[in-house]
């Protein structure tokens, strides 16, 4: 006779393990990471005197890229898998603790603390780098060029506001290519004193920032002044010095800047995302290859030649991901073009069809041909 189940899911009669029977399953299992995380340590000191002897590259993107998409794949095939996301924080600090043992990695990103530009760098990065904040995004460009800096985090595009303009013109001067990219949802939300929303007679952000949370200021703050600032993580700091005045920023800036979360979430759009691109001097970092391809080129000013320009990529089937248009600094009426094309340079046929294109440019320049970033 089959035994009767209890409310609690519990077969009757069979008594169910203590919780310190799962601790101690808990503690053997750490035992047995931690053993093989020094194993691991053990290989990566190996590959560092291997490097030295060889003048191996430190940050190999590529790499770490094939790395976390087959650990994707094989938690996909788990039985419990771990959440993507506990996943890459997990092993992409693992591989940040690698770094760090063969040498430190310094990467500037666009400050002061606090910034989006903060977030993405440490979460692209880990916490065993050493972040430099910077006040310009030319000032990233300059750091990596004058080798003060490995590698440069560069707000690039957002999905509400666009391309960043002053991103394209530092690329038109900078001999830096794009080496990698990472998105980040922005998620804004209201920091002030814990008074509440009372007292706020003004709100400090960035431009984009007031621009994407508009509605919710008209509805909530409506009578509250909107003061531009270079950053949000700067809007938070003049914030926490005024009982009268709140900031637009990450949650993560309020710890920092000692303010209270007064509503999160406030941006207009539920899903608004800020593309960064990584940077780095092509002799330092090679750029990485797969997933996607962005130039910058200028053309003559002859009828049909973006098609021209297009003509070879779709005989390539090669995927036109974006295309926008700047005006070139210093010269009235020209413009520069920044394209995204998925597809490898590795590829003789991609190779082919952007050696054609710089046929019908004035000027043309590779920023890079690096691995896609994951949209979730």
């Amino acid at each position: 006779m089959a035994k009767k189940n209890t409310r609690d899911g519990a077969v009757a009669g069979r008594k169910r393990p203590s919780l310190e029977v799962f601790r101690r399953r808990l503690d053997r299992i750490d035992a047995d990471l931690l053993k093989l995380l020094s194993e691991r340590t053990s290989v990566v000191l190996e590959v560092k005197a291997a490097k030295q002897a060889t003048g191996g590259r430190i940050w190999v993107p590529e790499r770490e890229a094939a790395q976390l998409r087959r650990l994707t794949r094989l938690n996909l095939k788990s039985d419990v898998p771990v959440p993507e996301d506990a996943l890459r924080a997990i092993f992409g600090e693992v591989l940040s603790a690698s770094r760090a043992l063969q040498r430190d990695l310094r990467v500037a990103y666009l400050g002061p603390e606090g910034t989006y530009s903060e977030l993405a760098a440490r979460r692209h990065f880990g916490s065993q780098a050493e972040f430099v904040p910077v006040s310009t995004i030319a000032s990233i460009f300059d750091a990596v060029e004058k080798r003060q800096v490995e590698l440069g985090v560069v707000p690039f595009e957002n999905s509400t506001e666009g391309i960043v303009g002053q991103a394209i013109d530092a690329f038109v001067e900078s001999p830096l290519h794009i080496v990698g990219e990472r998105q980040l949802d922005i998620r804004h939300a209201l920091l002030g004193h814990k008074e509440g929303l009372e007292p706020v007679r003004r709100v400090l952000a960035h431009p984009q920032a007031l621009a994407q949370c508009r509605l919710w200021l008209e509805d909530n703050l409506p009578q509250a002044e909107l003061r531009e600032v270079s950053s949000n993580a700067a809007a938070a700091h003049q914030a926490a010095r005024n009982k009268t005045s709140a900031a637009i920023a990450s949650v993560e800036a309020a710890e920092r800047y000692g303010l209270e979360v007064l509503k999160e979430g406030i941006q207009d759009l539920a899903r608004n995302v800020t593309r960064f691109v990584i940077v780095g001097a092509e002799d330092q970092v090679a750029p990485e290859s797969g997933g996607k391809i962005s130039i910058l080129f200028s053309v003559r000013n002859e009828v049909g030649v973006l098609a021209k320009i297009l003509a070879p990529l779709a005989r390539a089937e090669v995927d036109v991901l974006k295309v926008e248009s700047r005006p070139k600094r210093g010269h009235l009426w020209d413009y520069i073009f920044f394209m995204d094309l998925s597809g490898d340079l590795e590829d003789p046929a991609v190779a082919r069809a952007v050696a054609a294109i710089r046929k019908h440019c004035v000027w043309l320049k590779v920023l890079g041909s690096y691995a896609a970033a994951q949209s979730k």
